[in-house]
């Protein structure tokens, strides 16, 4: 891998308070990470400190250095949860201590893949004291995921070993990727505070995506929103900023009550803080108490630089889970966290307050539930890391299509990134995608039963109404599927359409099969209702009394008349009345033979003409003039 193709990556120490973690900073970036006051009169590392360290090859690194006393290790996970190679500090005078075992434990289960041990203080130390002291850290890394992590002796007095220390990290670097990755910028808060004439300043590791001046951020849990004044990367300021770096924003029109340590920054609209969220979960009673985790346990859950309290259910009805094993389980929260899939998070006992183990987030939005059922797949998918089957499954659970937005805010992921999972799912054929822009998506089976379930609801309309043409959309939605939205069904709808399971006409949606049964009670009650237009000629009836008369309800009535129309056996003059259609014919041509031989055009000699009374014969008049087959010119008309 070269120089410009390595990834950055964060730095970040672990290990027993007075290990001589800072001290190994210190000397090896010539900056001392410990800034308070109190930490430098007591010490100890109170909160996180920052440096930036130069490897070998000329690329630089940032260092988190944490605290190692027992009362600080929320900080110290707070730092952990942004590194990608951990340096492990033991003393070699001390050795393995209480808090050295809690550290690897949450490095563990952040996930941090590599770590280098320093071990420090060689020059208060005999040689034979130093191998064995090796020896012991060898066996105790044996049954950590660090087994084969290369064991630096070190003085941090004497710089005896720097170099070596200098070069395992680099050598640590080449063989590891960086833990957090995505295109969309996420970023935990670690520091608040404020620069005169600046105004508002967050710290933090960039955990995905780019940030830039100008960039809009947005502030989670709360969900304000703010532009970002300046970057800056260890102390300059930078045009850009990729993930992987400690980085400085200076926020505008943020005051530091409205931002705190613990608060998330990213691309507005990327994450909806949740109060639940499916986990694999791994219980490791770093306090050695020999009991087991009792499921609905209330514990403190660390995510990013924030502790909140919540309870771990395990998955399936499982009571309780003994030392070292994993299961999944529903962390439910008392306050909200802006996780993502694939996040890790650690979990610490109640009280007394003890690193009890942890996990990695797989679905951010589940439902209220323990019981997996079908979701298993869901979850053993993301545990094999295959996202794309997990997408794919989950898409299969849905009981109707749902959106891009909506299948991403499940997972906890970028829109971006699932839409490019569904678009390979479409085109294996593994799921469907709904109207032109694919707006919605769903699985081929569940597009299945929705056919279906629509063909079923407009047989039983006809069943029940043979006169019927068929019902209108929204009768047909609130039958189906009450909860879908009206325009996912439309898209189903279309569907159903091209599938010849659904016609639409006129406004309504019938089934094929009962066009012919219908289209054959329509031609009789026409044929009804012309001929009784026929017998009154002149002076018809409105259409609700010829119906009447002719024992035909009103809708089928309207429809048959409004073919009938159509075809010009009959002649609309309103919604109302009509007349017949050779009659009417008739008529014009007595009217066109009158103008003709001179006749006037007024309503008098043309009613004589109709052969009825005013009251019939002016709104027939009428529609000829709006016809265009008459002109009205005052009070008399001509022909056009």
């Amino acid at each position: 891998m070269s120089t410009n193709d390595a990834p950055n990556l964060i730095l970040g120490t672990a290990g027993h308070i007075d290990h001589g973690k800072s001290s190994l900073i210190l000397a090896l970036t010539g900056v001392d990470p410990d800034r308070l006051a109190e930490e430098k009169k007591r010490g100890i590392t109170i909160e996180l400190g920052f440096a930036q360290l130069t490897l070998p090859d000329g690329r630089t690194m940032g260092v988190i250095d944490v605290p190692g006393h027992e009362k600080f290790v929320r900080q110290m996970i707070a730092g952990a949860t942004g590194i990608d190679v951990a340096l492990l500090v033991i003393a070699a005078d001390d050795g393995i201590m209480p808090q050295t075992t809690e550290h690897i434990a949450v490095l563990q289960t952040l996930g941090v893949r590599s770590c280098v041990v320093a071990l420090t203080k060689i020059d208060m130390v005999e040689e034979e004291w130093l191998e064995l002291m090796t020896e012991d850290v060898r066996a105790f890394l044996a049954a950590t995921p660090y087994a084969n992590a290369p064991i630096v002796p070190v003085s941090s007095r004497t710089k005896q070993g720097l170099e070596d220390v200098r070069e395992a990290i680099a050598a640590a670097c080449t063989e590891t990727q960086a833990l957090h990755t995505g295109e969309s910028m996420r970023q935990p808060v670690d520091r608040v505070f404020t620069i005169k004439g600046s105004g508002t300043v967050i710290t933090g590791t960039l955990w995905s995506g780019t940030v830039r001046p100008d960039d809009v951020v947005e502030i989670l849990p709360s969900g304000k929103r703010c532009r970002i004044k300046s970057v800056q990367m260890h102390g300059s300021d930078a045009p850009l900023a990729q993930a992987g770096n400690r980085v400085a924003l200076n926020l505008n029109d943020v005051k530091t009550t409205e931002i705190r340590p613990g608060d998330f920054l990213a691309t507005p609209g990327l994450i909806e803080p949740t109060t639940r969220f499916d986990a694999q979960f791994t219980y490791l009673d770093t306090a050695k108490t020999g009991r087991p985790l009792e499921s609905g346990a209330r514990m403190h859950i660390a995510h990013g630089t924030k502790e909140v309290i919540g309870r771990v259910l395990l998955a399936d009805g499982l009571k309780q889970l003994a030392a070292g094993m994993t299961s999944y389980a529903q962390i439910r929260l008392e306050e909200p966290l802006p996780v993502s899939m694939g996040d890790r998070f650690i979990v610490r006992t109640y009280s007394p307050v003890h690193v009890a183990g942890g996990g990695q987030v797989l679905l951010a939005h589940p439902r209220h539930r323990t019981n997996l059922h079908g979701e298993q797949l869901v979850l053993d998918a993301l545990t094999d890391d295959n996202v794309q089957a997990a997408v794919e499954n989950a898409l299969g659970l849905q009981p109707q299509p749902v959106t891009t937005h909506d299948l991403a805010r499940f997972f906890g992921m970028d829109s971006n990134l699932m839409g490019a999972y569904l678009s390979a799912a479409v085109e294996s054929k593994r799921a469907v995608a709904l109207g032109d822009t694919s707006e919605y998506f769903t699985s081929p089976a569940t597009k299945k039963r929705a056919m279906g379930q629509i063909e079923r609801t407009l047989i039983e309309f006809h069943s029940a109404n043979p006169a019927e043409p068929g019902m209108t959309k929204e009768a047909l939605r609130q039958q189906c599927f009450p909860r879908m939205d009206a325009a996912c069904f439309g898209f189903l709808l279309d569907e159903a359409t091209a599938a010849n399971i659904a016609v639409a006409q006129g406004g309504l949606i019938g089934h094929p099969s009962a066009q012919g049964a219908q289209q054959k009670i329509e031609k009789q009650a026409a044929e009804k209702l012309l001929t009784c237009l026929r017998e009154h000629a002149a002076t018809p009836p409105t259409l609700s009394e010829l119906a009447h008369e002719v024992s035909v309800e009103l809708p089928l009535a309207r429809r048959a008349m409004a073919r009938l129309a159509q075809e010009g056996a009959a002649y609309r003059v309103s919604s109302e009345l009509f007349y017949d259609g050779a009659f009417v014919d008739a008529c014009k041509q007595r009217m066109a033979a009158h103008f003709r031989n001179g006749g006037d055009g007024s309503v008098g000699s043309l009613k004589d003409i109709v052969g009825a009374s005013r009251k019939f014969a002016v709104p027939l008049l009428e529609a000829f003039d709006a016809e265009g087959f008459t002109v009205r010119d005052g009070d008399a008309r001509r022909l056009k």
